[in-house]
């Protein structure tokens, strides 16, 4: 695989070099991986969605470029290219197509002078069966595939008539079995080249003895992998671990020998059939290779045994040089099948990624390495959990979501329009500021034992017992706080996505949540979604909201419900509705939502209804509007006389910062007033 089981995977490597300014000192983390997931996550709430989105188009993350499978398999392509136009990788066997062609022409030959022999005969019947047989075998003929490797293929297959086309056709493949022996005994030994007649029996003894395995393990036998490599582990400088890895590796060589021989030139493969005719005349040498390559085809069927490459370079390659690119080329192969076939990042964990430094680079390896990291640093982490394969947000993850929004929109504002939105005021309330004050009609007697005891000795002088007076007393000074419950209503009617106002009506949704838990605890959210009808949303569900695949903007329903929700609260209520469209929907006298557009009479009447009871009610309706409509203002101008909240006009890319300074700034004025 480069991805092979034959390669060992590397160890993690450090290397330490004296500090000149010039090296990275960034080093991802969890949550810097997740910032860069917020918008995704904010649209959808589906972590194996956002990660397959930061997977395919990378990111850029404090000036370095994580890239993504995109820019790899532009990288792969353009390193394909390079490859293909390094040299000409020829074919070993310059006359095969010659043998070939004179292979089925003596067939030929042959089956067309039988059926002549048969037309001179006297028997009619044999004449016509002979015939038949001849248009048969003909036809089966003409229709062999234009590329060697099929012509072999279906050659294999075919009941020649001619012994002599038999024969030469068996020679044939003897000679290609012969060359494919050649690459793999290339691959296992450095010493090729030199090998002795001790080192080639030897050889023989290594085949045999692994092709002996291969028959324990299919009879359901364990084959002594171990001894096998003390006799003979100098053939593996790859230094298989196992016998599944030693295959492998062995299988990988001869793909890629297979591959050379569909790539080569008739020149270039009459070169290698010089070399392999040093080994023709050893029959058990090459029975032994055979079997081997036979068992390997059919253990590794998707190794690409067909694999061609049309190299377009003007140099030839040699043997060693033209072996080189075809492996090349296989491990590219094999990364851009595991790059198109990964939707989660720890696939990429099987990739050998130092293979894949010597191809594609070491920033497009160490994008790999970093991705192939991800899904396991958000786990430690703890920000998913991994629920037989799919992912799921935790609780935390929840929360840094909202706080990750909240901070977006936060750097979008300027310190003089918002500024620090936790204002204290001193006054009457329960958060300590450790501050005291003399003690004066109508504070409440929070007293401050330690000062009040301090002023009486300070007034009276030493000794016990110490006399308190009214003058004495000191009391705490409190931060005063004041209580709003806030109901955020937000229209999931269809235009919303259509208009791309979804995500950044969602996004109000977490922020708002993320700011008043985190920054005003005593207050109270509760969330209204609204579309045919209206539905209460609990603020962990956020993350996962969606728009509803229905026409309709219920407000009556949402109005309803926060009104419901509401009168279990306490403290300044409100309501702040985000929406880009008029009311077109209402709940009917019998209970079911009724739909209409352009909207009613009835449907806007019943909606200003529910609008008079928050108002008999104290709950201000604050509308925050995307994409107003001459009628949609119209008719929020309507609300805001009749509940004397306030409207907003604003688009996708503001209405963040609307709500948020709108609440922050309301916050404020209560606390002034209650101060």
């Amino acid at each position: 695989m480069v991805l092979r089981r034959g390669r060992r995977r590397r160890q993690q490597r450090f290397t330490y070099s004296a500090w000149d300014g010039t090296q990275a000192d960034y080093e991802m983390t969890a949550d810097d991986l997740f910032r860069q997931m917020t918008d995704d996550l904010a649209y959808h709430g589906d972590p194996n969605a956002a990660l397959r989105n930061l997977l395919q188009n990378g990111f850029d993350e404090d000036g370095e470029r994580m890239q993504g499978l995109r820019e790899m398999l532009d990288r792969l392509r353009e390193r394909r290219e390079q490859l293909l136009e390094s040299g000409d990788v020829g074919g070993v066997f310059a006359d095969i197509a010659e043998k070939l062609r004179e292979i089925v022409d003596t067939e030929r030959d042959n089956v067309n002078a039988q059926a002549e022999y048969s037309a001179g005969g006297d028997d009619p019947e044999q004449a016509a069966r002979d015939a038949a047989v001849a248009a048969e075998r003909n036809m089966a003929l003409d229709m062999l595939p234009p590329d060697l490797p099929g012509q072999v293929r279906s050659l294999s297959n075919y009941d020649f008539t001619s012994k002599n086309a038999q024969q030469q056709f068996d020679e044939l493949l003897d000679d290609l079995r012969s060359q494919l022996m050649q690459q793999a005994v290339d691959g296992m030994s450095d010493a090729m080249d030199n090998m002795s007649p001790e080192d080639m029996a030897r050889m023989k003894d290594m085949l045999a003895d692994l092709n002996e395995m291969l028959d324990q393990r299919a009879n359901g036998q364990e084959p002594d992998f171990e001894q096998f490599m003390d006799k003979h582990g100098d053939f593996f400088p790859e230094n298989p671990q196992t016998l599944d890895e030693l295959l492998e590796a062995m299988a990988q060589r001869m793909a890629a020998a297979q591959a050379m021989l569909n790539s080569m030139s008739p020149e270039q493969r009459a070169q290698l059939q010089e070399l392999s005719d040093q080994l023709l005349g050893d029959v058990d040498l090459q029975f032994q290779m055979s079997q081997l390559g036979n068992n390997l085809q059919s253990m590794f069927p998707d190794m690409n045994w067909e694999q061609s490459y049309d190299t377009q370079g003007a140099d030839p390659l040699n043997f060693g040089e033209a072996m080189d690119l075809m492996n090349d080329l296989g491990d590219l192969d094999q990364i851009e099948q595991m790059l198109r076939g990964t939707s989660n990042p720890g696939a990429l964990a099987e990739i050998d990624f130092e293979r894949a430094g010597e191809l594609l680079g070491e920033d497009t390896a160490q994008s790999m390495e970093r991705m192939a990291q991800f899904t396991k640093m958000l786990e430690d982490a703890g920000l998913i959990n991994n629920k037989e394969g799919a992912l799921e947000l935790t609780p935390r993850a929840l929360r840094m979501l909202g706080q990750n929004v909240l901070d977006d929109l936060y750097s979008k504002l300027s310190a003089d329009r918002l500024g620090r939105h936790n204002v204290a005021v001193s006054g009457i309330g329960h958060e300590r500021n450790f501050e005291t004050k003399p003690y004066e009609f109508g504070d409440p007697f929070t007293l401050n034992i330690e000062r009040t005891v301090r002023n009486a000795i300070q007034r009276a002088g030493g000794g016990v017992p110490v006399d308190l007076t009214p003058d004495d007393f000191e009391v705490e000074r409190t931060e005063r706080t004041t209580r709003t419950s806030t109901v955020l209503m937000l229209d999931l009617s269809l235009s919303m996505p259509m208009r791309d106002n979804f995500v950044p009506a969602k996004k109000v949704a977490l922020a708002l949540e993320s700011l008043i838990s985190g920054q005003y605890p005593q207050d109270y959210l509760g969330i209204v979604t609204f579309s045919e009808v209206a539905r209460e949303v609990a603020a962990r569900d956020l993350a996962e909201l969606s728009w509803d695949y229905v026409y309709g903007t219920n407000m009556q329903h949402g109005f309803q419900l926060a009104r419901r929700m509401l009168a279990r609260e306490s403290g300044t209520k409100q309501i702040l509705m985000v929406t880009d469209g008029e009311p077109t929907a209402h709940i009917n006298s019998m209970g079911r939502p009724e739909f209409n557009y352009p909207p009613t009479q009835e449907t806007i009447d019943l909606t200003l209804k529910d609008v008079n009871k928050c108002t008999r009610e104290n709950i201000r309706i604050n509308v925050f509007m995307l994409d107003a409509t001459p009628y949609l203002t119209s008719f929020i101008e309507q609300i805001t006389k009749m509940n004397g909240g306030r409207a907003f006009f604003t688009d996708n890319q503001n209405v963040g910062d609307f709500v948020l300074v709108d609440f922050v700034e309301q916050k404020r004025k209560l606390i002034r007033r209650a101060g």
